[in-house]
């Protein structure tokens, strides 16, 4: 690990969490938006501050910060990155600050409080990513549900969004009950494996806990534990169903930044298959039927929506399992298709249910039946649409192709039921895509449609850069893989043991062939 000169990470933390408490001292709504617009933009260059000064050659954890906490249970405020997470934070602070564009004029009631809540979600999203203590990590990982408990709860668009913000909040409740448990398994395993005091020797350190082997009896209760926590926060089949009932009763944004941001996913990848390997490898046969059953099932369901808002929440959990098919063939494909597409989401998945937003704003309604004809009248949003709709199904040219492409790789050398499904699921997402956006976007213009106005140039800002994004990467891709080659390299190694990686080493000889 190396160790950071300047606390960087903790200003990148810390900042959101102050301008949030600064917001709420002041009385002027306009200047605090000002402020909170300021803010996010400050806090996206301290991002990239970060990215820029980060090794890619370097597989371990960098920028590393170690401060004693609580001496007594050995829990330390300890965080840091790596090749994993180093570009989940540019990406964080990207979509808050498109959130933030995205409702400047569409929250009228308690809009400092809302204004604060997003930065305070900002901050603690970006503590699950850089937290390398367990407790750490689990604090951050709670802290998100009352925030979005109130985003949803105060500011949704449906008649039960309250029943809504509660029934995330219980599905959340019921993962973290799951991820306590195993992250008290592995500190007393620590302490009995030192075969001393209990109290003085826990450890929750992730580091620490990557090198304490797991007794083989308990390698696979902890995996299943952490499997069933992140996998509700994913979501992954069957505990997906708090997206779509969110995504019909929640505000757009607030869905964008859950469809955008798979804390659930990057948790896998972090903490359930390194810290429990012998049992990742045993049962990643299980890992990929769970993924390729929710690929097939929400495809299915999303082919049968007529709302745009819940054929979108469905998409995401369809490409969610196909991430988790290229992560349970444990290869270098696989896993560097995973981060990728995860990087994906947040420019992708996020920015169509913005676009599904600014169309529920002007009509008051994402249902087909209102639709019709949106080309003629919206340019600007028909091209935006478009250029992501494309990614999201995968076209080359854009960031999905990449992506998909080493997942489907991965699948592929896993096994070949594996790689069937994954092309299943690459065709049902298209018929889903294209055809919705047959009939919503093209034909005669419906009377629901036809008094709209297009995108205004505050709504085109929020979706040029991630269009910007979407194309560059797909363009060249290695630019980001090359990022994190070197540390999924040794996540394969830490997992996988001796055995021999199945990728190699050309992963971008892979993508340019």
């Amino acid at each position: 690990m190396s160790e950071a000169s300047f606390p960087l990470l903790s200003s990148i933390i810390l900042l959101p969490l102050l301008g949030a408490m600064l917001i709420g001292l002041l009385r002027d709504v306009g200047l605090a938006k000002k402020i909170g617009l300021g803010i996010a933009g400050i806090e996206l260059m301290l991002t990239l501050l970060a990215v820029q000064r980060f090794n890619p050659d370097d597989a371990g954890f960098q920028l590393v910060e170690h401060y004693a906490w609580i001496p007594s249970l050995n829990v330390q405020y300890l965080i840091g990155i790596d090749g994993i997470s180093v570009l989940f934070l540019p990406m964080t602070a990207l979509l808050t600050l498109m959130a933030m564009l995205a409702s400047w004029n569409a929250i009228q009631h308690l809009s400092r409080f809302h204004l604060a809540l997003l930065l305070a979600l900002e901050s603690i999203t970006l503590g699950v990513f850089c937290a390398l203590d367990m407790v750490l990590f689990f604090l951050f990982w709670e802290l998100t549900l009352p925030l979005i408990f109130f985003l949803i709860g105060l500011w949704g668009i449906g008649a039960e969004r309250r029943l809504a913000a509660i029934k995330y909040t219980l599905f959340m409740l019921f993962g973290g009950v799951s991820l306590l448990m195993a992250i008290i398994i592995l500190a007393l395993n620590h302490a009995d494996s030192l075969q001393d005091g209990v109290a003085g020797k826990l450890a929750f350190s992730l580091p620490i806990l990557l090198k304490t082997p797991l007794p083989d009896h308990l390698q696979a209760i902890v995996f299943f534990l952490l499997l069933l926590g992140f996998i509700v926060k994913a979501p992954l089949l069957p505990f997906h169903t708090w997206l779509p009932t969110v995504a019909m009763e929640g505000s757009t944004h607030t869905t964008a930044l859950l469809v955008g941001i798979k804390l659930g996913v990057y948790g896998l990848i972090r903490f359930a298959l390194p810290l429990a390997p012998s049992a990742a490898v045993e049962y990643s046969w299980a890992l990929g039927i769970v993924g390729g059953v929710t690929l097939i099932y929400a495809g299915l369901i999303a082919l049968r929506q007529s709302n745009l808002r819940q054929l979108l929440a469905y998409a995401s959990i369809s490409h969610v399992g196909l991430v988790v098919v290229g992560i349970a063939a444990l290869n270098m494909q696989g896993i560097q298709g995973a981060i990728l597409q995860l990087l994906n989401f947040t420019l992708v998945a996020s920015s169509l249910m913005l676009i599904a937003g600014f169309i529920q704003h002007r009509l008051g309604s994402t249902e087909l039946i209102h639709l019709g004809g949106l080309a003629k009248i919206m340019p600007r949003l028909t091209c935006c649409y478009f250029l992501f709709m494309l990614a999201s199904i995968g076209i080359p040219g854009t960031n999905g192709f990449p992506a998909e492409l080493l997942l489907f790789m991965s699948a592929l050398q896993s096994h070949s039921s594996l790689a069937i499904t994954a092309l299943v699921g690459a065709v049902l997402s298209a018929a889903t895509m294209l055809s919705f956006t047959r009939k919503a976007f093209l034909g005669p213009v419906s009377r629901h449609v036809s008094q709209m106005t297009d995108l205004r140039p505050r709504e085109l800002l929020v979706l040029v850069v991630p269009a910007i994004l979407v194309l560059a990467i797909g363009i060249f891709p290695t630019s980001v893989l090359t990022i994190n080659r070197a540390t999924a390299e040794a996540w394969l190694s830490s997992i996988l043991g001796q055995q021999e990686l199945k990728s190699g080493n050309v992963v971008e000889d892979d993508i340019s062939r």
